[in-house]
């Protein structure tokens, strides 16, 4: 069963895509301005089960799964990772919205949400009023910048992108095993409750959802990059305020300046690096509560 965030209503949306219709599940709570909450890899909606509760007390808040991830549509993908591009990913959030009656909304994304949320806000300015992205760089940045230590600290960078069945395989054989080094190596696991983490395992153990995650990670090193490239030659930057937050004891950290990185491709840039590693929103949610509704509520 899926992690229920206290008071939210389970939803199951159809939006169209250049892959036929998908299911896009999310939990709608609370009231007030939108704001969409993107989780990242390997992990579920369920990451914002502390944050999204608090926020709801100012906000209509929709936290929803991304394509392939949770409850939501796993379509094989297509050769060319374009099923995973976060162009399409991205393009699944906002028929959500758009469905759900927001116009216009908030977008808070962690990790690969994180980059969906980049996307969609490149794709769709005038629905994105502001974007705050957690423990990440713009993808084109960190792939263009990789040296010996970013490889050694996010190796699984370079493993999820191999050709399937490669990864899938690997991962399919022991996927407790898996999730347990990786996740464990960037924070333990001690900061995760016992039902989230059932939840993120029995993603890395659903082979659809497994072959959909490396999908994600293949589309990252491939169209991903030339739609990032194709905005770059065009000169086109995020108009819309930006913040970012980062571990203090991540790779972001270590490896990236993430101000400098973002105001390559946004114009109004802030942000800071917070006492955590990489899992800001479970690891210190009651600081990124503050940050969020301090941001959020200035628009």
């Amino acid at each position: 069963m899926p992690v229920i965030i206290p008071k939210f209503e389970q939803k199951r949306i159809t939006v169209t895509s250049e892959d036929g219709p998908l299911e896009i599940a999310c939990q709608v709570g609370g009231n007030g301005p939108p704001i969409l909450l993107l989780h990242g890899f390997p992990q579920t909606k369920a990451i914002w089960e502390i944050v999204a509760p608090e926020l709801a007390k100012n906000f209509t808040v929709v936290a929803s799964d991304l394509r392939g991830y949770g409850e939501s549509s796993k379509p094989h993908g297509k050769e060319d990772h374009s099923t995973y591009s976060k162009r399409s990913m991205a393009s699944d959030q906002h028929g959500l919205m758009k469905a759900l009656g927001h116009e216009q909304f908030f977008l808070l994304g962690h990790d690969r949400g994180g980059r969906v949320s980049h996307r969609l806000a490149m794709d769709y300015p005038d629905s994105v009023l502001r974007l705050m992205v957690l423990d990440i760089s713009p993808t084109l940045t960190m792939y263009e910048n990789t040296t010996m230590e970013f490889a050694k600290g996010y190796w699984h960078w370079f493993f999820l992108i191999q050709a399937e069945p490669i990864p899938e395989t690997l991962i399919g054989a022991d996927p407790k095993f898996w999730i347990n080094k990786h996740m464990g190596r960037h924070a333990g696991t001690g900061i995760f409750s016992a039902e989230r983490w059932a939840e993120y395992l029995a993603g890395a153990s659903n082979p659809q959802s497994m072959h959909a995650m490396c999908e994600d990670y293949r589309a990252a090193a491939t169209i991903d990059l030339v739609h990032d490239r194709a905005d770059r030659v065009a000169g086109k930057k995020l108009k819309m305020p930006l913040r970012v937050l980062w571990g203090e004891h991540g790779i972001v950290n270590k490896c990236f300046k993430p101000i400098e990185d973002w105001q390559v491709v946004a114009q109004n840039v802030s942000g800071r690096v917070v006492p955590c590693g990489h899992y800001i929103p479970e690891e210190l949610p009651r600081e990124l509560i503050t940050e969020a509704q301090s941001f959020f509520k200035s628009g």
